[in-house]
């Protein structure tokens, strides 16, 4: 059984990590764009960017003054048991974050919509998002902290099938335009791209595309592959850069994950990621060992599943 204190322990490193260190796939995409831009005003942004991570690390403050607002993303292998169950687990993550948010310390971002009531610790009604993923095996807990910045860089169009791959691209490049003529994105970003499902799943998985997945890794299939690198390079070739300056360094990587959808319907969601890239993961094992990495591993061939069936092997 998965020790409860070492869930919560586990969780405040990784609330700290996330806020604090940038992932190396995320760093090494930085360094490069920074290498490859050509616009005065985009490589000086991408250059203080760079030094300011190491400021962050070094000083063990956060990277950005607007730590977005935290979420969790859990998964477990079908074996594994967490002490007090799932209730305690929830409890768990809602009392790190609001320790973390003390004491790192993040900005208290939460409010009630209308009353703007705040409880100054990133809590409160749904908030932090949760979402559970498991796996068919294994007796482990993987907790992934991730700081996604909470008002811009999201859109959702729906599309249909008669759009095609002309109409993915337009609406994709609509959105960059958009974002970096008004500063409703920070850029260069981890680019998640949703198609299909229904509309609230779509835009589950745009965000868990930019939020889950690290820099050059490619959907297993060919075809959306080569759609992704042809999204990053279409993105880089509008002509602006880092924050919307002149440049040719928006887009670090792009990601697309799908869900099967109506017939009549080829719904599309895009999700930015914050330039700093907040991500965290670990992986805890019941006797208590915690093995930190940087790579979410969600997207396994089990959570693209087509068959009703799993085999077990």
């Amino acid at each position: 059984m998965i020790p409860i204190d070492v869930v919560h322990s586990t969780a405040m490193t990784l609330m700290e990590k996330a806020a604090i260190e940038i992932p190396d796939d995320y760093l090494a995409g930085i360094k490069s764009a920074a290498d490859a831009e050509e616009g005065d005003l985009s490589s000086f942004v991408l250059q203080s960017m760079l030094e300011n991570y190491e400021t962050a690390k070094d000083d063990r403050r956060a990277m950005c003054g607007d730590t977005g607002c935290p979420r969790w993303y859990v998964k477990m292998g079908n074996e594994a048991r967490i002490e007090g169950g799932p209730v305690s687990l929830e409890t768990t993550l809602r009392r790190a974050t609001a320790q973390a948010t003390n004491e790192i310390p993040l900005r208290p971002n939460r409010v009630h919509p209308l009353w703007r009531t705040d409880h100054n610790n990133n809590i409160g009604i749904q908030a932090p998002e949760i979402e559970f993923g498991f796996e068919p095996e294994g007796d482990w807990l993987d907790l992934v902290a991730v700081h996604k910045g909470g008002l811009f860089g999201t859109d959702y169009r729906m599309l249909f099938p008669s759009d095609g791959i002309e109409g993915i691209k337009r609406f994709f490049l609509d959105c960059l335009i958009a974002f970096g003529k008004r500063g409703l994105a920070c850029q260069p970003a981890i680019l998640g791209i949703g198609l299909g499902g229904n509309k609230d799943a779509c835009m589950v998985h745009g965000k868990r595309a930019a939020c889950l997945r690290v820099v050059g890794d490619r959907n297993p299939d060919s075809e959306i592959a080569e759609l992704e690198l042809e999204l990053t390079e279409l993105g880089n070739s509008i002509g602006m850069g880092a924050m919307g300056f002149v440049g040719n360094s928006m887009v670090i990587d792009t990601h697309i994950e799908v869900g099967y959808c109506h017939t009549g319907g080829m719904q599309m969601s895009f999700h930015a990621f914050c330039l700093s890239s907040r991500r965290a993961c670990a992986r805890i094992y019941p006797d208590g060992r915690v093995e930190y990495r940087t790579d979410p591993r969600w997207f396994t061939p089990y959570q693209r599943r087509e068959t009703v069936e799993w085999p077990l092997t």
